[in-house]
């Protein structure tokens, strides 16, 4: 044996050795790991774990130590520690080419799916190497994916591995229900009923194919067959289906016109999420209007809120007819409009537009003027059938609808349906409304229009008469002469109702023309008209007397005086007053006495009191009865201190006084006036007469003292003073208006405190104000108004409050105003203050003074309605303001008896306005419907009214109407931001509320 060979035994010997060596050592740890592996595969892998864990730590060698690692973290995995992921992670990191790689990744895979974990489980089935699985694995893989996938409704990548097995026997029954299940969801209802097919004999999934089937057959329109498999399936559904199956069942009756069979099935649908949409209110809705039961109808289809397509038009369409059915005409009116404002289906869309203007032209419309709804109708369906009957409302329409402004727009901006009978109407009624708010000059010109268009003679004559009305409120007396006179001699003024005002009218004309014997022919005939107006009769007796009394016929005027007195009239003072007057014309001054004397009895607070009372005076003096004239005179200085008599009695006692030789005690009443009312007329005469009386006692030195002490005269310069008055009054008096203005300004530089300051000053301001220049009136009238009381300051307050209101200055016009309401002689100047202060007092946010001179002129019996309108419009403002609603509900009530025009229309809205208050929202409803129709052209009380119409329909639970008519507003009213802000949350409120019960419903986040 050679070397080697002895070389290569002992080494192999020497190996042999070794390997002995090793053996035992692994011995004891091969039985652990068999240990723990007999542990793992009994389920107890927490010991297993543990046993696991320890071989590892013992053994060096790499492929016991990756198995152990593969089974430790697989534990991990059962046993749902926290650090599964981890250690599977690692695993795979530390040992990437081991065997167990792949198991690794489907045993986890495999356990979260068991657990329910599909997220967890796909992203472990992500990892797995296919093509190393067995065919048993593969198919578990395959369907568990699926599964996965399909219970997350990703149905396509579901598709994909459900697909791969639906031919196994172990998995194919499965994989075919979850495939037909998408493909009914996919809506390929044939594949679906085919995969169904094949699976319905088992019973583990027969008891949900009959709802998937019949809901199959439903989409399909196989209605007859998915009312048979929902009846078969409905008594031994799920609550869950039970919902579902009425719904398709209910919807199957409805698609096949037995609407009476759907009712109840319809009804017993719960909704998704219990909620309904807008579609399932109108399958129940459109079977109750089918059988005719409009009131259920009602109360589905108006549950549909925010519908924007063609089973909402259809729906609206329908809620219309159903509200028509039951008298509910706004309620129609609002969803025909609604319908009418959609284009998926054009016959639905005309008919809605054609229903929609003709009830617009029935009860109104507060969203546009109703004419304009007809012409929309009219341009857009030119060849429609109804083209007649339309045309013939829209000719009403111009009438009814009062709208008159945006009638004549639309008369004079279309050239179609131009017909000249109802231009020459629409004309004379928006004449009629210019006139009825004060614009005559506006009236005049749509008079005219009228006048060009002399179609009916009726309504010729009318504009006539009340052109010619206008003219005289303008002081154009001339030309409302020639009108009337035109009026009487027309074809058809004898024929209505204006021509028995005519000798009222005539005869103020001519009294205001100053040709008071033509007045009095006038005046005279209409008070023997047996139907005048008992007020107007009254009134034609004052003028009558007046008439006769400024014409020297005295006798003649004390008759009509004392018809006047009889007629107890609100002016029976002034007659009476007048009547004694005329006694002194006729000589019977004992009888002027008696009378005037029981006038300061009977009226006590009558505005003629200090007429009377000087008048008295006068005629005590007349009839030499000094003392008792004195003491006429002081009573009026007493009583009546701030009376533009009080400067005139003064001086008439001075005079009396310096005719009666008393000089000092002329001179003191001289010095009175002069000091109390310095540059009136009184005072320069008063210092003239002075004048004589300190030269009769020698004492011209006091006097020239005295005089130079005034500010208003100075004797050096009274002839120039006088020169330049004079030059300025020439012109004044010939009416040269600009040279008028020129001299008086002129006179002012020079003599800015002469004798005829004072005249110069209220002349100068008259002019200004006629001309236009208002403003530059203001320092000449305060001039006047310096003085404390003169002939000229009732005139002066009047106009100088007129300027500070007509630029709003109401903190300026009211101190003015008072004093007027103060000093006025003029009743009519009282109530112009009285109301006017109301007013200011109101801008300025005053309520309580506002309602305080409401009452002062609601006490006064002279004032006209108009007035009286104002007063109790501003005692409900006011009362509102300060949140005394009976107080203001009240005084609402009053103006509606009254009021016209745009008072009218908020009288009306407020009633409504208070209906809701009281939860009364039918009838509220019923009075905005009224503001609808009789004050379409009031845009502010209409928008308004729309937005309590919406809160009166949401408290009778029509949440339709609530919201359309809200949107509606906000669409069509944006020049009243208010409004539309008020509106905007009044629909958030709604819509956040029907969407707790309506998913169709889209609100603001």
């Amino acid at each position: 044996m050679n070397k080697y060979i002895i070389s290569m035994l002992f080494v192999i010997g020497l190996s042999a050795l070794t390997s002995a060596q090793q053996s035992a050592i692994y011995t004891n740890e091969l039985v652990l790991y068999n240990q723990a592996l007999e542990l793992y595969n009994n389920r107890q892998f927490l010991a297993a774990q543990n046993l696991f864990d320890k071989v590892r730590d013992m053994v060096d060698d790499e492929n016991i130590d990756a198995d152990c690692t593969y089974y430790i973290a697989n534990c991990a995995v059962w046993l749902n520690q926290r650090d599964a992921d981890q250690l599977l992670e690692e695993f795979v990191i530390k040992y990437p080419t081991s065997i167990k790689r792949n198991s690794a990744y489907l045993d986890a895979a495999n356990y979260y799916f068991d657990n329910g974990k599909y997220a967890y489980a796909r992203k472990w089935y992500e990892k797995v190497d296919e093509g190393n699985l067995s065919r048993k694995e593969k198919e578990r893989f395959n369907f568990n994916n699926g599964y996965a996938y399909f219970k997350i409704q990703r149905f396509n990548e579901a598709k994909k591995f459900l697909s791969r097995v639906q031919d196994s026997p172990e998995y194919g029954a499965k994989a075919k229900y979850y495939l037909g299940f998408i493909a009914y969801e996919g809506d390929n209802y044939q594949e679906a009923d085919r995969l169904f097919d094949e699976v319905k004999d088992l019973n583990e999934y027969n008891k949900n194919l009959s709802y998937f089937q019949s809901d199959m057959n439903f989409k399909s329109g196989n209605f007859e067959e998915a009312i048979r498999e929902g009846l078969a399936q409905l008594p031994k559904s799920k609550p869950s289906e039970r919902s579902e199956l009425n719904k398709i069942i209910g919807e199957s009756y409805f698609n096949l016109g037995e609407y009476q069979k759907a009712i109840p099935y319809l009804k017993e649908y719960r909704g998704r999420k219990g909620k309904w949409n807008n579609t399932d209110y109108y399958y129940l809705g459109y079977v109750y209007y089918k059988n005719g039961d409009y009131a259920s109808a009602i109360s589905e289809f108006n549950k549909i809120v925010d519908g924007r397509n063609a089973t909402a038009q259809n729906a609206y369409y329908h809620l219309a007819e159903s509200y028509l059915n039951t008298d509910h005409k706004q309620q129609a009116l609002n969803a025909f409009k609604n319908a009418s404002e959609m284009d998926f289906d054009a016959k639905i869309k005309e008919d809605a537009m054609y229903n929609y203007g003709k009830l617009s032209y029935d009860i109104g419309n507060s969203y546009e003027s109703t004419p304009s709804v007809l012409l929309n109708f009219l341009d857009q369906y030119p060849n429609t059938e109804y083209e007649e009957e339309m045309k013939e409302l829209l000719i009403s329409s111009y009438i009814t609808s009062k709208n008159y402004k945006e009638a004549m727009d639309l008369l004079e901006g279309s050239r179609n349906f131009a017909d000249k009978e109802v231009y020459q109407k629409v004309a004379f009624y928006r004449a009629i409304e210019l006139y009825g708010e004060n614009d005559y000059n506006e009236a005049i010109i749509y008079f005219d229009k009228s006048l060009k268009q002399p179609v009916h003679p009726k309504f010729e004559a009318r504009a006539i008469y009340w052109k010619a009305e206008s003219a005289y409120l303008l002081n154009d007396f001339d030309e409302a002469l020639i009108g009337f006179k035109e009026f009487e001699n027309s074809t058809g003024g004898s024929t209505i109702s204006e021509y028995e005002q005519l000798d009222y009218n005539l005869g103020y004309t001519y009294f205001k023309l100053k040709q008071y014997p033509q007045a009095a022919k006038h005046f005279e005939a209409y008070s023997n008209n047996d139907s005048a107006d008992e007020l107007r009769q009254t009134d034609t007796f004052l003028r009558l007397g007046d008439s006769h009394f400024i014409s020297s016929k005295y006798w003649p005027a004390m008759e009509a005086y004392n018809k006047a007195i009889k007629a107890n009239g609100p002016d029976a003072d002034y007659a009476h007053y007048q009547k004694a007057i005329s006694y002194g014309f006729v000589n019977k001054n004992n009888q002027k006495i008696k009378d005037l004397e029981m006038f300061l009895l009977q009226y006590t607070r009558s505005t003629y009191r200090d007429d009377a009372m000087f008048a008295l005076g006068d005629v005590y003096i007349a009839e030499n009865k000094i003392d008792r004239g004195i003491q006429a005179y002081d009573r009026l200085i007493r009583e009546i201190p701030r009376s533009s008599y009080v400067p005139k009695a003064l001086l008439k006692q001075g005079l009396v006084f310096y005719n009666g030789d008393k000089g000092n005690s002329a001179l003191s009443k001289f010095k009175r006036v002069v000091a109390d009312y310095p540059g009136s007329a009184e005072a320069v005469q008063a210092v003239n007469t002075a004048r004589l009386i300190y030269v009769d006692l020698g004492r011209t030195d006091e006097y020239a003292s005295w005089v130079k002490g005034l500010s208003f005269v100075s004797v050096t310069d009274a002839d120039l003073d006088n020169t330049s008055y004079e030059a300025a009054e020439k012109q004044f008096l010939e009416n040269n208006e600009s040279a008028a203005i020129n001299g008086f300004e002129k006179y002012l530089n020079e003599f800015p405190n002469g004798i005829h300051a004072l005249k110069s000053n209220f002349y100068l301001a008259q002019l200004l104000f006629k001309r236009g220049d208002k403003d530059a009136s203001i320092p000449h009238y305060e001039f006047v108004l310096q003085s404390d009381r003169t002939e000229f300051t009732e005139q002066a307050l009047a106009r100088l409050s007129q300027v500070h209101l007509e630029n709003r200055s109401y903190e300026k016009a009211i101190p003015i105003l008072e004093r007027l309401e103060q000093d006025a002689d003029f009743p009519q100047n009282i109530v112009f203050a009285q109301s006017n202060l109301m007013k200011s007092n109101y801008q300025l946010l005053n309520y309580q003074k506002t309602i305080e001179y409401a009452d002062k002129v609601l006490a006064n019996p002279k004032i006209e309605n108009d007035v009286k309108s104002d007063a109790k419009i501003f005692t409900a403002r006011a009362a509102l303001q300060t949140n005394d609603l009976v107080r203001a509900q009240k005084a609402y009530k009053e103006v509606r008896k009254i009021a016209k025009g745009e008072l009218a229309a908020e009288s009306l809205y407020y009633d409504a306005y208070f209906k809701n208050l009281n939860a009364d929202y039918k009838n509220s409803n019923v009075t905005i419907q009224k503001l609808a129709k009789d004050y379409p052209g009031y845009r502010l009380y209409g928008s308004k009214g729309l937005v309590l119409m919406a809160k009166n329909f949401y408290g009778l639970k029509d949440a339709y109407q609530a919201t359309y008519i809200l949107e509606s507003v906000i669409k069509n009213f944006a020049d009243y931001p208010d409004v539309v802000e008020e509106a905007t949350e009044e629909l958030k409120k709604i819509k956040a509320e029907e969407a707790k019960t309506n998913s169709s419903i889209q609100t603001e986040q």
